[in-house]
């Protein structure tokens, strides 16, 4: 979108393309690194995530830290590669990053902290175009990305929603209960429609909203296949994997 706003050539845009693709891929990473660091010991009293390395005793803290240690400093080569604006803007979501393992163990709503960690590539990949942030664009476009966030993440939770209660983690898959399919299905309505105005305001064409359009598709598909969220994460979960490709494809 920052490309199409600003007129940038092609092979601009396959440049950063690129930078953000590999950075996405080793800092989702670290944040996984960092919260299984976090949660080893509550992962062993959880029946999907007991046999993660560090939780079944694989690999030990030192080593973990040893290859967070890695994943960040090719993080930060990529950072760098960037304008000085969006360098301090991508050291500020660290934060977010490194607290969100804690969020579970003191609110309901630790899904909302890793929506605003995981989508600040949108802020981020705006400004490394643009040198900065328009952000009368980019917080619509960043909060549809946090509203699509709770969803997945909602439906990633039901799967440990028992072990959950009782080691005490918290979760919106707990918190809604009974009214997660209506929360769900507005918080996506939500997504396309914050989206589409991110696109309306940055004067988008055709394409773009062809695109939006195929991806509420994919997500109406996602939640279905959900069904009673216990039985058909699996299927929803995957669907949703193809529905943040399109979306990501959108910035």
């Amino acid at each position: 979108m920052a490309s199409y706003a600003h007129e940038a050539p092609l092979t601009t845009s396959l440049t950063y393309l690129g930078l953000f693709g590999l950075g996405a891929l080793v800092m989702r990473g670290a944040g996984c690194t960092i919260n299984d660091m976090w949660d080893k010991h509550l992962d062993k009293a959880v029946e999907r995530t007991r046999t993660r390395p560090l939780a079944r005793g694989d690999i030990t803290h030192h080593q973990a830290l040893g290859f967070l240690a890695g994943q960040l400093t090719v993080g930060l080569g990529i950072l760098l590669q960037l304008n000085t604006y969006s360098i301090l803007l991508g050291a500020s979501s660290l934060s977010l990053v490194t607290i969100y393992p804690f969020m579970k163990r003191v609110t309901y709503w630790p899904q909302a902290v890793l929506g605003l960690a995981f989508n600040w590539g949108a802020l981020l990949g705006w400004s490394a175009v643009a040198g900065t942030v328009d952000w009368h664009i980019c917080l619509p476009l960043y909060a549809g990305g946090v509203c699509w966030t709770l969803v997945y993440d909602t439906i990633y939770a039901h799967q440990d929603k028992i072990d959950d209660v009782k080691v005490g983690i918290h979760s919106t898959a707990l918190l809604f209960g009974e009214y997660t399919r209506s929360i769900l299905s507005a918080l996506s309505a939500s997504t396309m429609s914050l989206i589409t105005y991110a696109g309306v305001l940055n004067v988008q064409g055709a394409p773009f909203y062809f695109g939006v359009c195929l991806a509420e598709q994919v997500a109406g598909e996602a939640l279905l296949a959900v069904g009673g969220l216990d039985s058909g994460c699996g299927r929803g979960l995957l669907l949703i994997t193809w529905q943040r490709a399109l979306y990501g494809e959108q910035q």
